[in-house]
This record gives C-alpha cells, structure tokens and sequence, in this order.
C-alpha cells in the first residue's frame, strides 16, 4: 500500500496509525524477521556506548526487537523493558529466554520483579516502538501516550525502532508529543 507524502502530511493521527497499521499487517514474515535480523545487527551502536538500555518487547507486525535485546545482554548491557501498569510503564530486567504473558492490552510483558517507573531514569538509551516517525523526530505511536508520559522526563538519549518506510519527511505534533534524537532502521542508526 503506497502512500504519498500529501497522505503523511495531510492526514490525522487517526488516519496515520490507521495507513501506518495496514501497511505493517499487509508484511510478510520474511520481510519482518529480515528487519529484526538487521535492527539486531545494528546493536554495536548501543553497546559501546551504554550499560543500561530501556527496551521493548516487539508486537508481531513491529520490527523484531528481540535478538537486539539478547546481543544488549551478551555485550554486558542491562536492559529494562516495561509492562504497562494503569496509565504508566513499569519495568522489567530483561534477559534471554524472559518468560513473558500477553497483556490485557495484547502486549507481550516479561514475567518477573517489577522495578518501578523510575528505573527508566537510570537508562542510558531508551529505545521507543513507534508507527511512524518524522526527520524532526516527531513519533506517532499506538495512541495510549504510554511512552509520551514515560519519556517527559528522560534526558537518555531516545531511538524510535521502526521500518526503513517508516521514517516520513513530516507529522502531526501536539504538545504533549515527546520529540526522540534517533531512529533505528535496518537501514542503519540516523540522528535527527
């Protein structure tokens, strides 16, 4: 499904999530493990230059974050990723092979001892899942501003992980829209 840069600019947010969701569904499983595979091969960039990465478990039709979080864990890093908890993020430690459970949201979750929202303070990189995100780094996300209230204030370097399609020339913002630095693509690490 194409779309023209009038529909990225033009559209709501509404309609964005709406073309950016179809357009994930309609990915084969080939091109989606070929992106996470790629993403994963991306990890040198963090681990050089964190000890504690705040990530995330991915959705089916997200890039696959997993193998990124594993090659984190063996280059020494510790990495975080959240369960949602009321309107907040709460956080997990994650490590290979962390049991997780579908959330009431249909969100994976790791199982295990909760950190509490502030152990997002102590993370070097926060790595944000993201629909779509724009060269100003505006991010467009699933619409519950979990991540818009987590990140107001994070001063951690922020990375949305998306699809190389998936960084647009512009967005919509509103106020509350929390800006990130860098997107992470398979195409590679870009600053904003």
């Amino acid at each position: 499904m194409a779309a023209t840069r009038e529909t990225w600019i033009v559209a709501t947010k509404d309609e964005l999530r709406q073309l950016a969701m179809a357009r994930r569904s309609a990915r084969s499983e080939t091109e989606i493990r070929s992106a996470g595979s790629a993403i994963a091969g991306r990890a040198s960039a963090f681990a050089v230059r964190a000890q504690t990465v705040a990530g995330f478990l991915s959705m089916p039709t997200e890039p696959p974050t997993r193998r990124l979080l594993d090659v984190l864990v063996t280059a020494g890093c510790e990495v975080i990723v959240p369960v949602v908890d009321g309107r907040r993020l709460d956080w997990v430690v994650y490590t290979e092979g962390v049991q997780a459970r579908m959330s009431k949201l249909g969100i994976e979750e790791p199982v295990g001892e909760r950190l509490g929202p502030r152990a997002l303070a102590a993370a070097d990189i926060v790595l944000v899942p993201a629909l779509l995100v724009d060269r100003a780094g505006n991010r467009l996300g699933h619409g519950g501003g979990f991540y818009d209230r987590a990140l107001a204030t994070v001063t951690a370097r922020t990375v949305a992980v998306v699809f190389d399609d998936e960084l647009v020339d512009e967005l919509p913002a509103e106020d509350h829209d929390r800006r990130v630095g860098e997107v992470l693509r398979p195409a590679g690490l870009l600053e904003l």
